[in-house]
C-alpha cells in the first residue's frame, strides 16, 4: 500500500498510507452511516431506558404467554403443510419466469440493449417491492386464500433468481461459446451447450436458497389473507389468546427450523463434488483453499505409445457419464417435480383460475393509476423518513449483537468448539422466527410505534448479519495469524492486529447490504403495528384508495432503488 511521511512536532517523521479512493469511500461511508444513525436515534426518540424497559416488557409478555397451548395444533399443522406448498409452488413459478428474464438481463445473451434494459428493470422493480405488498396487492384482486400467496412469492422470488443468474450468465467463459458458434450453431445451441452447464451449480444453489427463503416468508403471508399458517396467527393474537398464539409460532418455528436442516442437507449433497476427481484437478476445501487431487504416476512408455483416451467410433453420440453427482442431481429433479404437482393437488388450485388470474391482477393494477402523490403526500414523506430511521437503528443494534456474536460462530477464532457449536445453533434459531412475527411479538408487549420495529429487526438482524460474518472470518488468510502470534501477541491483539484489518472491507459490505435489507422489512413492519410507510400502505388498502396505494409503492421502490444503488457503488469501491 503506498505510504507517505508525516512530519512529527520533534522533526522525526512517520509512515502512514496514503489517502486512496478505497480508504476515502470507507472512511466517509462510516462517518456518514454513523451521523444517519445518530439522527435516526433522536427521531424515534429511542433512549437507553426504552432498550432496557422494552426487554421488561417483553419478558413480562412471555411470562403471561406461558405455557404454550396446542389446543389448535391439527389446525395449525394443516395450514403449515399448506405454507410449505405455497413456498414450493412460488419458487416453481418463479423458476419458470426468472430463467428467460435472466437470459434477456445478461448482457452477453440479451438481443438488444433496449430489452435488456426492460429485463433489469422488471428484475429491480420485483426485488424492491416486499412479497407482503405484493401479498396485499393480490388478495384485493383475487381474494384470500393461498393463490395470491403463491403469486407474491413468484413475483418477489423473480428479483433474486433472475439477478443471480444473470450476474451468473455474465460471468461464463466466452470460449466454449465462440467455438461452438464458429461452427455455425445458432443462439439457442449455442446458450444450451456452452452456457447451460457452465450455469447450473449456481443455478442449483440459487434456486435452493431461494426456497428457503419463501418458506420463512410464506409463513407470514396469511396476516394479510394469502393463505398459510399466517392466517391462524392473525387470528389468536386478533383474539388475544397469547398463550395460542404461542403455540402457532411454535409450530412456525419448528417447521422452519426443520426445513432449514433439509435445504442446508439438500444443498451440500448437490454441489459435492465427486469423490474421485481426474489426476491434477483442483477443488474446494472447507476451508475455501484449494488442493490438488492425487497424481497418478503414468508410466513413460505408456505415455509415448498409448492414448490416454481410447478411439470414439464413427457416428456414436458423445453423453456425459452417470456420475453420483448427476444421479443426484437428476433424482432431486425428479423429486422437485412430483412436489410441484404434489402441490397442486394439495392445495387445490383450479387450473383455469390460475390462468385467468393474471388477466384480473392486470385489472386491478390499471385501477391503481395514475398514482395519487397529492393528497397523501405528506403522509408519504413522514412514513417513508420513518422508515429509513427504522432501518438505520435496527442495522445498528444489530451490528452491536451480531459482530460478536459472528466473531464467537467463526470456528478458527472462536473460544473453543463448545462456544463454535452453541453459537451456531443460537444463530439458526435466532433465524428460525421472521422479523414480522417477532414484530407482532413486540407490538403486543411494548405497544404501537417504531420502537417495536426497531427491537423486532435488530434481533433479525443479529441472526442474519451475525452469519455473513462468520462465514467471512473463516476465509481470512491464517499467515497473518500466525505471524502475530509467533511474536508472543494475546489472542485479543492478534484478533485486533492481523484478523479485523482483512476482514473488515467484507463486514462494511455486509452492514451496507444489511441496511439495503432492512429498509426493504422495515417498509412492511407498519402492518402489524411496527411503524414506517406499512402502516399507510395497508389503511390504503383498507379503504380502497388504490391510487394513494401505487404511490406508496412507487415511492417504497425509489428509496429502495437508490439506497442500492448507493451501496452497490460502495462495495464495488471497499471489497
Amino acid at each position: 500500500m503506498p505510504t507517505k511521511a508525516r512530519t512529527r512536532p520533534g522533526g522525526t517523521s512517520r509512515l502512514t498510507p496514503a489517502l486512496t479512493k478505497t480508504s476515502l469511500v470507507t472512511r466517509s461511508t462510516i462517518s456518514a452511516f454513523a451521523l444517519l444513525a445518530v439522527w435516526a436515534w433522536i427521531f424515534v426518540e429511542m433512549d437507553l431506558l426504552a432498550v432496557v424497559g422494552g426487554f421488561t416488557d417483553i419478558a413480562n409478555l412471555v411470562d403471561y404467554m406461558l405455557p404454550a397451548n396446542f389446543d389448535a395444533f391439527d389446525r395449525a399443522l394443516m395450514l403449515t403443510l399448506e405454507t410449505f406448498w405455497m413456498a414450493v409452488l412460488g419458487t416453481f413459478l418463479a423458476i419458470l419466469m426468472s430463467v428467460p428474464l435472466a437470459f434477456l438481463a445478461a448482457r452477453n445473451t440479451t438481443p438488444h440493449p433496449v430489452v435488456y434494459s426492460i429485463a433489469r428493470g422488471i428484475i429491480v422493480f420485483t426485488r424492491a417491492v416486499p412479497d407482503l405488498v405484493f401479498a396485499l396487492i393480490f388478495v384485493r384482486a383475487l381474494s384470500i386464500g393461498p393463490l395470491p400467496g403463491i403469486l407474491a412469492l413468484a413475483f418477489h422470488s423473480i428479483g433474486m433468481i433472475g439477478k443471480l443468474l444473470a450476474d451468473a450468465i455474465e460471468q461464463t467463459d466466452k470460449q466454449p461459446r465462440e467455438a461452438v458458434a464458429s461452427v455455425g450453431a445458432g443462439s439457442l445451441q449455442t446458450i444450451v451447450t456452452t452456457i447451460v452447464p457452465q450455469i447450473m451449480p449456481a443455478f442449483i444453489s440459487i434456486a435452493l436458497f431461494r426456497l428457503d427463503i419463501n418458506l420463512r416468508s410464506s409463513t407470514v403471508l396469511g396476516l394479510v389473507g394469502a393463505g398459510g399458517v399466517g392466517l391462524l396467527l392473525k387470528e389468536t393474537l386478533g383474539q388475544i389468546a397469547y398463550s395460542e398464539a404461542l403455540g402457532v409460532v411454535t409450530v412456525i418455528f419448528v417447521f422452519i427450523l426443520l426445513m432449514e436442516i433439509l435445504a442446508a442437507g439438500v444443498r451440500a449433497t448437490l454441489l459435492r463434488g465427486e469423490s474421485g476427481d481426474l489426476p491434477g484437478a483442483r477443488r474446494w476445501t472447507r476451508w475455501g483453499r484449494t488442493k490438488s487431487a492425487p497424481q497418478v504416476p503414468l508410466d513413460a512408455a505408456e505415455t509415448t505409445t498409448q492414448p490416454l483416451v481410447p478411439p470414439r467410433p464413427a457416428n456414436t453420440k458423445v453423453l456425459p457419464p452417470w456420475t453420483r453427482k448427476r444421479l443426484v442431481s437428476t433424482g432431486y429433479g425428479y423429486l422437485f417435480v412430483g412436489l410441484v404437482v404434489a402441490g397442486f393437488i394439495a392445495v387445490d388450485i383450479n387450473l383455469i383460475r390460475f390462468f385467468t388470474s393474471f388477466g384480473d391482477i392486470f385489472t386491478f393494477t390499471l385501477r391503481m393509476f395514475p398514482p395519487d402523490f397529492v393528497s397523501a403526500g405528506p403522509q408519504i414523506v413522514a412514513g417513508m423518513v420513518e422508515t429509513l430511521a427504522i432501518a438505520a437503528v435496527s442495522t445498528v443494534l444489530g451490528s452491536l449483537l451480531s459482530i460478536p456474536l459472528g466473531f464467537l460462530a467463526a470456528v478458527n477464532v472462536s473460544v473453543n468448539k463448545a462456544v463454535y457449536s452453541f453459537t451456531r445453533v443460537l444463530l439458526v434459531i435466532i433465524r428460525g422466527i421472521p422479523e414480522l412475527i417477532l414484530a407482532i411479538i413486540f407490538v403486543a408487549a411494548m405497544g404501537l410505534g417504531p420502537v417495536a420495529g426497531i427491537f423486532a429487526l435488530s434481533l433479525g438482524t443479529a441472526g442474519f448479519l451475525a452469519k455473513l460474518i462468520a462465514d467471512s472470518v473463516e476465509e481470512i488468510d491464517p499467515a497473518p495469524r500466525e505471524a502475530i502470534t509467533a511474536t508472543g501477541a494475546t489472542r485479543f491483539q492478534e484478533l485486533f492486529t492481523s484478523v479485523l484489518p482483512q476482514v473488515m472491507p467484507a463486514l462494511i459490505g455486509q452492514l451496507l447490504y444489511t441496511f439495503d435489507i432492512n429498509i426493504r422489512s422495515s417498509a412492511i413492519l407498519g402492518i402489524v403495528g411496527g411503524g414506517g410507510i406499512g402502516f399507510l400502505l395497508f389503511n390504503s388498502m383498507k379503504v380502497l384508495a388504490f391510487d394513494t396505494t401505487a404511490a406508496i409503492i412507487i415511492a417504497i421502490f425509489v428509496v429502495v432503488y437508490a439506497i442500492e444503488l448507493l451501496a452497490g457503488y460502495v462495495r464495488k469501491q471497499v471489497i
